[in-house]
C-alpha cells in the first residue's frame, strides 16, 4: 500500500496538528498516537481481544478520537453512542454490542451511569474522562502504559447502530479483514477520492483541514472525519452547531472540507447578509451534504454563495451509494447522483421486479466486496436483501443516464435536521399512557428542520382531548425517550383510521399536512 493512514503519517510527522478541540486546544499527531497506543496497552491488560467491542458516550473532540484510533489499530469494534438517548436506550446498545469497556464524558454522567447499570456492566470496565461516580478515571487505565506501537496490530472498525422501523436499533457489523490498520484505512480513503479529495500533506503544499459540524456518533460524520484524518487532514471540531461560528472556523483554519445536512445550509443562509460577507470561505473545496433531501432553491443559493464546492451523495450505514458533483447537480437539479464505481443500483416494484428508467420503486444497492450483518439479527439482515442487493426502504427512480432521484422516503421514517427518527419507537411509548387508546406518529413539514414529529392520539373512552392531555402525554416520556424523539405537537382524533385487518392507514392522517408539497419527503 501507499503512505496514507494516521499511524504512518503520525510517525513520519509527529508535529503535524492532527486535531483541534472545540475550545481551540491543538493536538499533534504524535500526542494522539501516544495516547491511542497507551489505551490499547491498557485495554489489552483488561483482557480485550480482537473482535471485542468498546462503546463511547462522548462529545465531539479528541478524547473520542483517541477511542476510535485505539480500536481501529487493535482489531476492536468501536461504537460511538448518541448522547441524546436516555440511560435505558444507551444501556441496550452497551449490552447488545457486548462492549468490554464503556467510556463516558462527565457531561453525560447521569444517563451514562443509568446505562451501565441497565447493561449490567462490571464496574471494573466503566471509565470516565473526568469525575463520574461509579466510573474509574481514564488515567487509571493508561497511566504507566508504554506509548509504543502495540504488537500484533490488526484493523478494527466502527459499529454504528441504526434504528429499525420496528423494535430496537441494530448494530451494522462488518467482518474484520485482519490486515494492517494503515492499509485498511488507506482503502477507506477511496470514498473521499470519489469527491476529488486529495492527501492533506502534499510535499510543499498547504495542509488541508476538515470541519466536523455534527455529532460524531453519526456514521457519515465518523466516516468523513476519520477518513480525512487518515489522508492527513487536520480535524477541527465544533461542539454544537452555530452558523456564524462555522464561518469563523472556516476562515481561521482555512477549512477545505466539511460534511453537512441541509438544515446547516438553511441556518447559514438565514444569517444577515453583512454577517455572511464578513468571512472568507474561499478555502472550501468540498462542502459535502447528505442525510436528508435538500430543497433545490436552498442548494442553488449555497452554490451561488460558496461556488462549485457543494457535493451531494446518497448512502446508507449498511454500505453503497451515489454521488452528485456540483456540475452533475446543475445539469440535473434535485438529483442525488450516480452510483459509486463499486456500487450497483436496482429499482424494483412491490413484486421485486426491476422497473424501467423514470419509474419509481424501492431502491436496492450492492457494494462490491463489502458485506455486513445486523448484529444478532440474521432474519432482518436477510429480509432486507434481494438477489445480493439490500434496501433501507427508500423510494426513487433512475434516469436513462443513471442519475438517481428520491421520490419518497421510507413510508414511516421521519428525517428531522438530518437525523433519522422512527415513529414505531415513539408510538410504543405513548400507547402505554392510560389515557391513550391509539396513536400514530409521522413527519409533517418544517421549514427549518425538513420534518417535525407529529403525534395523532385517539383518547381513551371518557377522556377529554386538549392541551392538558397533550402536556401529560409528553411529560410521561421524560427519562424514557430522548427529547429529540418527542412529538413537537399532538393532535386528537375520535377514531383512528384502520382497515378491516386492523392495519393503520397512516397516509390518511399524514397526507393533509403535505398537500401542495409535491410528495412526502
Amino acid at each position: 500500500m501507499g503512505s496514507l493512514g494516521f499511524w504512518r503519517l503520525a510517525q513520519a510527522d509527529p508535529g503535524w496538528i492532527a486535531a483541534v478541540d472545540p475550545d481551540g486546544a491543538e493536538h499533534t499527531a504524535g500526542e494522539l498516537l501516544a495516547r491511542a497506543n497507551r489505551l490499547v496497552h491498557g485495554l489489552r491488560g483488561l483482557g480485550l481481544e480482537k473482535g471485542d467491542g468498546v462503546c463511547g458516550l462522548m462529545p465531539n473532540g479528541v478524547d473520542g478520537l483517541v477511542l476510535y484510533l485505539a480500536a481501529l489499530q487493535a482489531g476492536w469494534y468501536y461504537t460511538p453512542i448518541n448522547w441524546h438517548l436516555t440511560g435505558p436506550e444507551i444501556g441496550y446498545i452497551v449490552a447488545d454490542s457486548e462492549a468490554k469497556a464503556f467510556f463516558v464524558h462527565p457531561r453525560y454522567a447521569r444517563e451514562g451511569a443509568r446505562a451501565a447499570e441497565e447493561a449490567g456492566l462490571d464496574p471494573h470496565r466503566r471509565f470516565a474522562f473526568g469525575d463520574v461516580p461509579g466510573f474509574r478515571p481514564y488515567e487509571e487505565l493508561v497511566d504507566g502504559q508504554p506509548d509504543t506501537l502495540p504488537e500484533g496490530r490488526s484493523n478494527g472498525a466502527t459499529m454504528h447502530y441504526t434504528s429499525g422501523t420496528t423494535g430496537r436499533p441494530k448494530g451494522v457489523r462488518r467482518p474484520l479483514a485482519g490486515i494492517d490498520p494503515d492499509d485498511s484505512c488507506e482503502l477507506q480513503t477511496f470514498l473521499l477520492t470519489l469527491f476529488g479529495m486529495t492527501p492533506g500533506r502534499p510535499a510543499g503544499g498547504s495542509p488541508q483541514a476538515h470541519l466536523v459540524t455534527s455529532p460524531n456518533y453519526h456514521t457519515a460524520v465518523t466516516q468523513f472525519g476519520g477518513t480525512s484524518l487518515h489522508m492527513g487532514h487536520t480535524l477541527v471540531y465544533m461542539d454544537r452547531w452555530d452558523a456564524e461560528e462555522c464561518l469563523r472556523l472556516i476562515e481561521k483554519y482555512a477549512i477545505t472540507s466539511t460534511h453537512m445536512v441541509p438544515t446547516h445550509f438553511k441556518r447559514l443562509l438565514s444569517l444577515p447578509e453583512e454577517v455572511r460577507e464578513r468571512y472568507d470561505v474561499s478555502s472550501m473545496k468540498w462542502a459535502i451534504h447528505a442525510a436528508a433531501p435538500c430543497p433545490v432553491p436552498l442548494k442553488q443559493q449555497m452554490l451561488d454563495w460558496w461556488g462549485d464546492c457543494i457535493w451531494e451523495y446518497y448512502a446508507a450505514t449498511e454500505g453503497g451509494g451515489t454521488i452528485a458533483s456540483p456540475e452533475d447537480w446543475r445539469k440535473h437539479p434535485g438529483t442525488v447522483g450516480k452510483a459509486w464505481p463499486i456500487t450497483e443500483l436496482l429499482i424494483v416494484d412491490d413484486d421485486g421486479t426491476e422497473v424501467p428508467p423514470g419509474t419509481p420503486g424501492t431502491i436496492y444497492m450492492k457494494m462490491t466486496g463489502v458485506d455486513f450483518e445486523y448484529k444478532g439479527d440474521r432474519e432482518k439482515t436477510e429480509r432486507n436483501r434481494l438477489r445480493g442487493f439490500f434496501t433501507v426502504g427508500d423510494i426513487g427512480y433512475l434516469t436513462e443516464d443513471g442519475f438517481l432521484f428520491l421520490s419518497d422516503r421510507k413510508t414511516d421514517l421521519i428525517i428531522s435536521g438530518g437525523a433519522n427518527i422512527y415513529p414505531a419507537e415513539i408510538e410504543n411509548e405513548i400507547i402505554l399512557h392510560p389515557k391513550v387508546a391509539d396513536v400514530a406518529v409521522f413527519g409533517v413539514p418544517d421549514e427549518e428542520w425538513g420534518e417535525q414529529i407529529k403525534a395523532v392520539v385517539e383518547p381513551a373512552a371518557g377522556v377529554r382531548p386538549g392541551p392538558e392531555l397533550a402536556a401529560e402525554i409528553l411529560a410521561s416520556l421524560e427519562g424514557r425517550l430522548a427529547k429529540m424523539k418527542w412529538p413537537k405537537s399532538i393532535d386528537f382524533i375520535d377514531a383512528m383510521p384502520r382497515d378491516p385487518n386492523g392495519k393503520l392507514l397512516k397516509r390518511k392522517l399524514r397526507d393533509p399536512y403535505w398537500e401542495g408539497r409535491g410528495g412526502v419527503i
